[in-house]
């Protein structure tokens, strides 16, 4: 079975059937080369000084390079791309009042690597997601052509149905991403998957952006990678996906360590990057005073 490849014109719902029936889909050329090369030229210098990993399942011949909210401004458009934010919702939303940013990640496999173990990536947060409720919102935007040659992603289509304690047998290797340069594979958390073998004389490099649930601890800690004082420079819409939100009525509000004159002791996020809430968001805002049970 081929994983469904779509082209840049198709629609969020068209993404979600995809995904519903096969787990994944590919949506072809959403990039221009412009994109490309503002993309690589601002992520080069991070992924030259990213160290491999130190296992076989981070991949001791790759490099995985995160914190791109912060680091790198050419990445926030794709994080926050129309299209794919869309379907991120549709995927997500009938099981929270918002999504969140999961992760931002460069992976970069290089020559000689092996092939990843297959897993799903629901197993962040171990077994305790009841299979019903699928966690995450996958993306791995190709930066390099994705070849069978150089590790392009392998997919099993439709392990997003099996039970969770179900693992592939030998004769489960799945079908491998194939995708031109600024395509993007779309791919929920349930999927079983894994990087490719690189047989090539170059890296493969893929941005892994990830969205989840708003009430789950994200994979990668946003408020350490991309910290107030860096937040407080970017859009509404970028920092109410890092967290700077209310995940809902009553979760995610803080107290000021010095307790600011004049304002409530239970402050929504906003206020720490020096912005108050939009009062058009019914998540927005901390039961206070005399709301507050």
């Amino acid at each position: 079975m081929k994983i469904k490849t779509l082209s840049s014109a198709c629609s969020a719902d068209e993404i979600l059937k995809a995904m519903r029936r096969d787990g994944a889909c590919i949506v072809r050329d959403l990039l221009s080369e412009e994109d490309l090369s503002l993309l690589n030229t601002d992520l080069k210098p991070w992924i030259d000084r990213t160290q491999s990993g130190t296992d076989s399942f981070s991949g001791r011949k790759t490099k995985r390079t995160g914190g791109l909210v912060a680091r790198s401004p050419e990445s926030r458009p794709i994080v926050t791309h129309p299209l794919i934010l869309d379907a991120a919702n549709g995927f997500l939303g009938a099981h929270c009042e918002r999504i969140q940013l999961h992760l931002t990640q460069t992976i970069a496999i290089g020559p000689g690597e092996s092939q990843q173990v297959l897993h799903r990536d629901r197993i962040a947060w171990g077994g305790y997601i009841p299979q019903s409720i699928d966690p995450q919102f996958n993306t791995i935007w190709a930066l390099t052509d994705f070849t069978e040659e150089n590790g392009a992603t392998r997919l099993i289509p439709g392990s997003q149905d099996w039970p969770l304690d179900r693992n592939p047998s030998s004769g489960d290797e799945g079908v491998q991403a194939t995708m031109s340069r600024g395509s993007v594979l779309c791919y929920g958390g349930s999927v079983i998957h894994g990087g490719g073998a690189n047989r090539a004389l170059e890296s493969r490099v893929g941005l892994n952006i990830t969205y989840c649930l708003s009430w789950l601890r994200q994979e990668e800690n946003q408020y350490l990678s991309c910290p107030p004082e860096i937040a407080r420079t970017l859009s509404s819409e970028l920092t109410d996906l890092l967290g700077y939100t209310m995940g809902n009525y009553a979760l995610g509000y803080y107290a000021n360590p010095e307790m600011l004159e004049g304002l409530p002791d239970t402050l929504p996020p906003e206020v720490s990057i020096g912005r108050m809430p939009d009062e058009n968001k019914s998540n927005t805002v901390a039961p206070v005073g005399e709301n507050a049970k």
